[in-house]
């Protein structure tokens, strides 16, 4: 069964897998000071040359595009495509670290560094699941790629760039969030509110409206739910004073799908007295796709052959790549209850869940490419 030659393939890759993720780790890609031939800084561009050497050396096509991001490409043609969509810059080392941040050591049965799982681990398993598919002769209708990116931490602008160079996939994913497949992302809009007039009156209107309030905005209105993501939140309170001396109130709402930031900007204006101003500093909307589609049900599929259970599709509070890159999900890679583990010292992946990742990705193309 062609299943098991793409498990038994991955199992014996696993070796290079470590070695090609080490070889990543050890770049310290954290975006700094840009210059002509680095746009994000040496650190990115250093990361995205040596996922694009990886990738040559296992025989794919590889392009970068202006040194802010490139890809490996299985398969001719500049037409439709299926993309994988990772990144290959990272937060700050900070500090607290046991292990070497940049050593991608293996200590008894996991694998730690910064990037072990946000995402170069990630993104160069499933560039070793592709390379699978190609040793074994699976061939696709349409050409894959591997895409890496290199300022996810810092902006998306990657796949900004990405987006006036390429055309969007007809389908793929981000292996940078969680599984099982999450097929859609809550909006997250960042609001400010500014007071213009008295301070009293302006004190007295958060405590009414939102201090005092639940976190689902009730007491503004903005009470939103829906069955794919539940109710709304707010979070992330600060207060500070803005360039023009004027106080504020600043708070993130994440928010399902049922309305947009407008309305919602609309009903929380409508609830401000003279003097207090709304406003509206950031904004992504809500994803949120056919969770039966015939893409997504074979990687629901695919997760239930390596695993031996079967989880329907969720949805996400985070964003990704699928924010900005149309006709992708989030897919993987954190399995349930393994939370809290990115951006923190001694990040780490076990080794026997980067196996599992590869095997459900591969499941994943292979499945694919009987529909495709």
């Amino acid at each position: 069964m062609m299943i098991e030659q793409i498990h038994a393939k991955i199992e014996s890759l696993m070796p290079d897998i470590l070695k090609s993720i080490q070889r990543m780790v050890a770049i310290e890609s954290v975006e700094s000071e840009p210059l002509p031939d680095a746009p994000y800084g040496i650190g990115p561009k250093r990361a995205l040359d040596e996922a694009l050497a990886i990738s040559a050396e296992l025989g794919f096509t590889t392009k970068n595009i202006d040194n802010k991001i490139g890809y490996a490409q299985y398969g001719d043609g500049d037409g439709d495509y299926i993309g994988i969509f990772g990144h290959v810059d990272v937060v700050p080392l900070g500090k607290g670290w046991i292990h070497n941040p940049l050593g991608g050591e293996i200590d008894g049965e996991r694998i730690y560094g910064r990037g072990v799982l946000d995402n170069k681990g990630p993104i160069i398993t499933n560039l070793y699941a592709l390379y699978a598919m190609k040793e074994l002769g699976i061939k696709f209708k349409l050409p894959v790629r591997i895409v890496f990116g290199t300022n996810e931490e810092t902006g998306f602008k990657c796949v900004q760039h990405y987006l006036t160079k390429e055309k969007p996939p007809v389908f793929g994913w981000t292996p940078d969030c969680k599984w099982p497949v999450v097929y859609g992302e809550r909006g997250r809009g960042l609001i400010r509110i500014v007071n213009k007039g008295n301070r009293a009156n302006f004190y007295q209107y958060l405590n009414d409206f939102i201090l005092s309030s639940p976190n689902n905005g009730v007491k503004l209105g903005i009470n939103v739910k829906d069955d794919d993501f539940g109710e709304l939140i707010m979070r992330g309170y600060t207060m500070g004073i803005d360039d023009n001396g004027y106080d504020y109130f600043q708070m993130a709402l994440s928010y399902p799908a049922v309305k947009g930031i407008v309305e919602l900007g609309d009903i929380i204006a409508s609830t401000m007295p003279e003097g207090i101003v709304y406003q509206l500093i950031h904004n992504w909307d809500p994803v949120l796709n056919d969770k039966h589609s015939k893409y997504i049900e074979p990687l629901t599929q695919s997760y239930a052959e390596v695993m031996g259970e079967r989880l329907e599709p969720v949805t996400t509070t985070g964003g990704t790549y699928a924010k900005i890159i149309p006709n992708i999900i989030a897919y993987g890679p954190s399995f349930p209850g393994e939370n809290g583990i990115a951006h923190l010292p001694d990040e780490w992946m076990n080794l026997e869940d980067i196996a599992m990742n590869a095997k459900i990705y591969g499941s994943a193309l292979f499945h694919l490419a009987e529909i495709l």
